[in-house]
């Protein structure tokens, strides 16, 4: 049985989260905080397996908790859990578990408690984090695997049009159908990196192979017409660099 330490400073959050976590028979709650000073005192003393934390903590920040949790021995694997994808990058590189978006899905946990089950039965959290994505098998396969509902789905890079977050869900469009996954959109942009994939917008990944067109819109933005008519915006903080790759 693991135990489950969660700090958030939203009540309902929290119960949100135990009531799902004890629905699994696989966690037991050693406690909770919400604030970064309380997480400490108790997470020290109580040592959990793993902590669930929230980034936004009323004026606190839970990447700082996270420095902090890192340099206990034994150190718990931290799960981050919010309703914030722009921080998922800072997340993996404090070698966090997992990243979870808030409203929390039942099936999306259960991936999460399978992940550190198997990582503690290797022998830990720090020899297995889970930023460490395999840089060949892409390169060899040319192929992506991606977590659709309760399948492992792989689907060909070279097909993906692009990669769309909205409302906490991410959309993988391929030529000929849409995956919806549960991976924010900067972890697929981290899977996708050095291929032909451009961040063009918060909410869009681009395969630049599929641009049809580039249309100029207001405020010095564009909009890109890819090859199945979809129109992608392009925000004026990627433009100089979208220019400069297709050189216009």
């Amino acid at each position: 049985m693991l135990k489950a330490f969660i700090v958030d400073d939203e009540p309902l959050a929290r119960d949100e989260l135990k009531y799902l976590l004890l629905r699994s028979k696989q966690v037991q709650i050693a406690g909770e905080a919400g604030s970064v000073e309380e997480a400490l005192e108790q997470i020290s003393v109580l040592s959990p397996d793993l902590v669930f934390l929230d980034i936004e903590l009323d004026e606190e920040s839970g990447l700082e908790l996270a420095e902090h949790i890192k340099k206990m021995d034994p150190s718990p694997a931290i799960i981050f859990a919010t309703a914030y994808d722009e921080y998922a990058l800072q997340a993996f590189n404090l070698n966090a578990v997992d990243y979870l978006l808030k409203p929390f899905d039942e099936t999306r946990l259960q991936q999460t408690l399978e992940k550190i089950t198997q990582i503690k039965s290797i022998g830990g959290y720090e020899e297995a984090p889970a930023a460490d994505y395999p840089r060949m098998p892409i390169a060899q396969t040319g192929k992506i695997a991606v977590t659709v509902e309760e399948r492992i789905v792989l689907v060909e890079i070279q097909s993906i049009l692009f990669v769309s977050s909205a409302e906490g869900k991410t959309i993988i469009t391929t030529l000929e159908k849409e995956y919806k996954i549960a991976d924010p959109l900067i972890v697929l942009e981290k899977k996708l990196n050095n291929s032909s994939f451009l961040r063009v917008h918060r909410g869009y990944l681009v395969n630049l192979h599929h641009i049809e067109e580039v249309q100029p819109w207001f405020n010095s933005t564009y909009n890109l017409i890819m090859q199945n008519g979809s129109k992608v915006p392009v925000s004026r903080t990627y433009v100089k660099e979208l220019k400069q790759i297709l050189g216009f």
